[in-house]
């Protein structure tokens, strides 16, 4: 490859990099910051309840992926791979501006949870049309033998999103008092957004349409009718599932195992305090995205499949270890108290309901320590106690030692290791298995049904395992939700390993 060539390839990796880095970004700060949106948009009788409500919003941006990967997918195929993640970009960035603009609970009641909703499905309609144009926009332009290496630019593009993401959250937090971050300084993260996009768009309106696209376009071989061909064609259609059920599948669940289940898990589950799972999260994704490249890379040498499977198998057989490995990290029982302090006040709300808060700090010799803040509603200075009910609500905030920090940066390093290997070569695995005239709507589907819906449901179903086996006393309930990835992914490596062709396909039709 000529140097101008290369550098003409490299920077359209950049801008198609970029964008769908962006897309990634304005779709990750609502799970990012789930825990406090559950606060603002959603009643909060049940603490409980509202998270899950948000999870449950959180995910429906991914159930609704696919019907965007089949309207943006059938335009990509139809007008050309640019214009259609132009329109992709700019319909996210919106959504996620507005998102960041919408008044909370207390203030337009039901409407808010509402509004979100709808914003939200705006969010997974527009990335299930971006990711599988970048894809392969920067596919059709690079050689057969550097293919995996290219595509697994835009492979880091959703890690490299969750980590400025977490960045922006860590600065406005830095910026600001915990009040007023609470009270309005998450929304900047959803107004900085449009500013991104806004580059970003500049970056890509200068971009030239795919050259396979272009010549397709010329000779009159594109698709009249993509769906169709991609769908009701039985011959193609089982490369469609097969895509699915012996790649995306596993893929999916593996990628937000290890990066938002795992960040939910070190928040909820485990208590750690909010900057510092940031901290280490942003830290693990930092040492861990190169990785993405490392394997892109092998994917030309070794082939797509048995690396991909390879990560798999892994993940399965790891995942349990890993997850007690972090719990116990953090595990209160097992150590030793040196200091403990407890204090009480009284809090009024506008509606002159009173609480009172007990906040107990307790210092152990490890240097962790650990915030548990009891609340119990007053009415006329006397405690609100049911008979036979504990009314209290118990919340607590572990703030880690260093030690603990690294072994727990290292553990979720280790499950970002298997999401670059499981998600690395998937982009050109995926687009050499489809025609250029159907490619576009063919790849997406799968990619976002394995991601969208697979991937997208595990934190709220994981969550869910895990508070419902808590609720029955499960000796380890933390980590019951492991069930669901585990399963997920255990299905889709039989599947790959015995039906996926491993077998590279070379785009020259």
């Amino acid at each position: 490859m000529s140097s101008a060539k290369k550098s003409s390839l490299f920077t359209i990796i950049g801008a198609s990099s970029v964008g769908t880095m962006i897309e990634w970004y304005d779709f990750y700060i609502f799970g990012s910051l789930a825990s406090i949106i559950s606060t603002k948009f959603f009643p909060q009788g049940n603490p409980t309840a509202a998270f899950l409500s948000t999870l449950a919003t959180f995910a429906a941006g991914f159930v609704v992926r696919p019907f965007g990967a089949l309207f943006f997918g059938r335009l990509g195929d139809l007008i050309g791979r640019k214009y259609t993640f132009m329109v992709t970009l700019m319909l996210m960035g919106g959504a996620t501006f507005l998102i960041g603009c919408v008044p909370g609970y207390e203030t337009i009641g039901f409407m808010a949870p509402l509004l979100i909703l709808v914003l939200r499905l705006l969010q997974g309609l527009a990335l299930g049309g971006e990711y599988g144009g970048a894809a392969t926009y920067v596919a059709e332009h690079s050689p057969a033998n550097q293919r995996g290496f290219m595509t697994s630019w835009i492979q880091t593009t959703a890690t490299v999103g969750l980590f400025v993401s977490l960045l922006v959250i860590m600065g406005t937090r830095a910026a600001l008092t915990k009040e007023q971050f609470n009270d309005w300084g998450w929304r900047v993260p959803f107004w900085v957004s449009i500013l991104m996009v806004l580059v970003s768009y500049l970056i890509r309106k200068n971009m030239e349409e795919s050259p396979i696209f272009a010549k397709a376009k010329a000779s009159g071989k594109t698709s009249t009718n993509p769906l169709k061909e991609s769908f009701g064609n039985k011959y193609n259609f089982k490369f469609v599932l097969l895509a699915l059920f012996g790649a995306v599948m596993g893929q999916g669940v593996i990628w937000y195992t290890g990066q938002f289940y795992a960040m939910s898990f070190l928040e909820k589950t485990m208590n750690i305090a909010k900057d510092q799972v940031d901290s280490l999260m942003f830290i693990a994704l930092m040492l861990g995205t190169p990785f993405f490249l490392v394997f892109g890379w092998l994917s030309d040498k070794l082939g797509r499949k048995w690396i991909m499977m390879g990560g798999m198998l892994i993940a399965i057989c790891s995942y349990w270890f890993i997850y007690e490995s972090m719990y116990q990290t953090t595990n209160l029982q097992h150590k030793t108290v040196q200091t403990s302090s407890t204090t009480a006040s009284v809090v009024t709300h506008t509606n002159n309901q009173q609480d009172s808060i007990y906040s107990t700090s307790t210092t152990y010799t490890d240097g962790t320590v650990a915030v548990v803040e009891k609340k119990l509603p007053l009415q006329n200075g006397l405690p609100i106690v049911e008979a036979g009910k504990n009314k209290q609500d118990i919340s607590t905030s572990i703030h880690i030692n260093s030690s603990d920090k690294w072994t727990l940066i290292f553990w979720v390093f280790v499950q970002v290791l298997f999401v670059t290997m499981v998600y690395g070569p998937i982009a050109a695995f995926l687009v050499e298995m489809f025609p250029t005239k159907i490619r576009y709507t063919s790849m997406s589907l799968p990619y976002h049904i394995g991601n969208g819906v697979f991937g997208g449901l595990l934190p709220a179903v994981a969550t869910y395992l895990a508070t419902t086996a808590k609720a029955n006393n499960h000796p380890q309930w933390y980590l019951q939700g492991l069930w669901y990835p585990i399963g997920v992914a255990l299905v889709c490596l039989i599947i790959g390993v015995l039906y996926l062709n491993p077998k590279d396909k070379e785009i020259n039709d």
